[in-house]
């Protein structure tokens, strides 16, 4: 496999199957005939067949020799599965690679996500067999077979549902990848139609010639728009071994993370502004636009996001030691980054004191919030805290001027709702909770 090239291609993994057959090309029945040929055991295939039926083949990565995925049993228990073909030698390649060109229809058909039998049955003239044959697909399991077990069949019948999609599937694992085949395709094609003559040079004024005039801006068309939501992190699985010392969970989260930080960047430039909500916290990288976070706020920032739409397995945990937080002190963090960001964040670990011009400020909102009928009297505790009736909630000042409601928890001071301009309004907002509660 060429440095160049970065032969290997990962399928997400593809739905289950009820009541359905694997395989509707005749390329993907040929793939099927070679697997029930070399499998000793029809036992084995038929609970393969079935795990694939019901979605237990996961993401389905191809590479020059070889196939893999994890397969799950109906316990749950997760096996790497890889099925094994012989690649191509380079000159049965240059075979194929002539046969292919010689009729304009072949190439036009593989563009087209088709395999035309008489590219196959050419290639087989020139000794270039490309399906698999009897014996040509070996296996090799976790779970220790030794023959085609119900984990490398499974996998057999979800490779026959790719290669009805896309016949590139069958050549890269022949050794081939599609950008490197489709290079290699074209470069012969024009080397047959005259590559060694000259080629004009086009009419015209070159690109750069032409900006470099000035006045061609306004005739460019408008950027295209931001997409609406990131791209979805690849997955891992099948390629890390159970005791490799990485862990996909969080190796995808950071994937995550990073795509939705650059779709931030993208429509921020494109609106040539911040765009809303910027170091609010509320998406997963909040405090983008804002200083450059501090690696234990980011790591508040990354454990926010891990719980997000569900829990990542051991990530949070992880974050947390990192950076000297027991579970309860980064729970609270992450309630307080969802809440407010870096700057709620600030709120809930840093104890200061207001300058004058800003504690007197502070106390006069505070006195009018008691004068306001029916609202309750504030009773300040230093700093920049006031505490609430029964001493067990609290309002805390913010260094960018805006108030935060506290509540007592198991004993320590928890964050319990997005912050306010007024001391008595975000008071009155956490009784009223208390008093729904």
């Amino acid at each position: 496999m060429s440095g160049a090239y970065e032969d290997e291609t990962t399928f997400d993994a593809l739905p289950p199957a009820p009541g359905r057959g694997f395989a509707e090309t005749w390329w993907g029945r040929a793939w099927l005939k070679a697997l029930e040929d070399t499998a000793l055991d029809g036992q084995q295939l038929k609970k393969g067949r079935a795990r694939a039926r019901a979605g237990a083949v996961g993401a389905v990565t191809v590479r020059p020799g070889r196939v893999t995925a994890v397969v799950k049993d109906r316990d749950g228990t997760a096996y790497r599965a890889d099925v094994l073909v012989q690649e191509l030698p380079d000159a049965e390649w240059d075979r194929f690679l002539e046969t292919a060109v010689e009729r304009a229809g072949h190439v036009a058909a593989l563009l087209d996500r088709d395999m035309p039998p008489h590219l196959v049955e050419d290639a087989a003239a020139a000794g270039v067999d490309l399906l698999p044959g009897l014996g040509d697909l070996d296996a090799e399991c976790a779970c220790g077979a030794w023959d085609h077990c119900p984990h490398t069949a499974a996998l057999c019948y979800e490779v026959a549902r790719l290669l009805d999609r896309d016949p590139f599937v069958l050549l890269l694992v022949r050794g081939r990848g599609e950008r490197r085949l489709l290079e290699e395709l074209t470069a012969r094609g024009t080397a047959r139609a005259g590559a060694e003559e000259a080629v004009a040079e086009p009419e015209g004024v070159r690109a750069d010639e032409a900006f470099a005039t000035g006045g061609i801006l306004p005739a460019l068309p408008s950027p295209p728009p931001a997409p609406e939501q990131p791209g979805g992190p690849p997955s891992l699985d099948a390629e890390t071994d159970p005791g490799a010392d990485v862990d996909p969970s969080g190796l995808e989260l950071l994937a995550a993370d990073a795509a939705w930080r650059a779709r931030r960047m993208l429509a921020e430039v494109l609106a040539g502004a911040d765009s809303p909500g910027g170091g609010t916290g509320r998406g997963p990288g909040g405090g983008l636009g804002d200083a450059p976070l501090t690696v234990a706020q980011d790591a508040v920032r990354l454990a926010a996001t891990a719980a997000v739409p569900v829990p990542v397995p051991g990530v949070v945990a992880r974050l947390a030691a990192g950076t000297g937080r027991g579970p309860v002190d980064m729970d609270l963090a992450v309630r307080a980054w969802r809440f407010g960001g870096a700057a709620a964040l600030a709120v809930l670990e840093e104890e200061w004191v207001p300058e004058p011009a800003s504690a007197a400020r502070a106390e006069a909102l505070v006195a009018a919030a008691g004068e306001d009928g029916g609202r309750p009297v504030l009773r300040a505790l230093g700093g920049a805290r006031w505490a609430g009736p029964g001493g067990d909630v609290q309002v805390r000042l913010g260094r960018d001027g805006r108030w935060w409601p506290y509540r007592r928890e198991q004993g320590r001071w928890a964050p319990a709702g997005p912050a306010g301009r007024d001391p008595g309004t975000v008071l009155a907002a956490l009784l009223e909770g208390d008093d729904a509660g």
